[in-house]
């Protein structure tokens, strides 16, 4: 007997969509209103190591020299909706999302666990017109939990007895670890994983990345 999955949740940033051409728009446009000399110096290069945090962490890390009330403040700027707009305007999804996530969704339930701001999973669902494949989504904007919290509660929400989580970082492993749920890399995304996990090189693979994971045929 096949022992199947009843939800896949997804991360978003680095598995879903790529943003980080707006996510350093928004970030720009912010330092030009509150440290002007900074506005600009945000660039992809810098960015995306930092995708996957909770945004005080990535000022803390994009400007490692200022003190933790310094890097909250910059970051709280980024919270609200002009900013999470300019991130949703300058994002791609990855190739293949939109079709693989039709065929996914005509067996699983899918979800979205993000450490990101109140909104932001919103601003996707809506730029691209997917929200009818997704039963749910949480992340700490909403409920000022660490992302394992999150997938854990989605998981408790929705009833879930045997979920995967999909993701592209560290950090991601680390919470789907902590919630005690299987964990698929996105090797395609922003992040390596520091031990040996099942993983795909493109949103195209997963159908049948999940199905060997499942003892199904392929």
């Amino acid at each position: 007997m096949f022992a199947l999955f009843d939800g896949l949740l997804f991360d978003l940033d680095g598995t879903l969509w790529d943003a980080t051409e707006g996510i350093c728009a928004a970030w720009n446009h912010v330092l030009g209103r509150v440290m002007p000399e900074l506005a600009g110096t945000v660039t992809p290069e810098r960015m995306r190591p930092c995708l996957g945090m909770l945004l005080p962490d990535i000022a803390c890390k994009l400007f490692p020299w200022m003190d933790r009330e310094e890097c909250a403040r910059i970051a709280g700027q980024c919270d609200g909706p002009e900013t999470i707009g300019l991130c949703a305007a300058g994002s791609v999804l990855f190739p293949g999302v939109r079709e693989t996530l039709e065929q996914l969704a005509g067996r699983y339930r899918l979800f979205i666990v993000s450490n990101c701001q109140d909104g932001y999973i919103e601003a996707f669902l809506q730029t691209h017109k997917l929200g009818g494949y997704f039963t749910d989504y949480e992340c700490p904007g909403r409920t000022g939990k660490p992302k394992a919290d999150n997938i854990a509660l989605v998981v408790a929400r929705n009833g879930l007895q045997r979920p995967l989580y999909i993701g592209d970082t560290q950090g991601d492993c680390d919470a789907a670890t902590a919630a005690g749920v299987p964990f698929l890399h996105a090797a395609y995304g922003f992040g390596t994983i520091d031990r040996p996990v099942p993983a795909v090189t493109a949103f195209t693979q997963l159908p049948q990345a999940v199905a060997a994971l499942e003892g199904r045929p392929t």
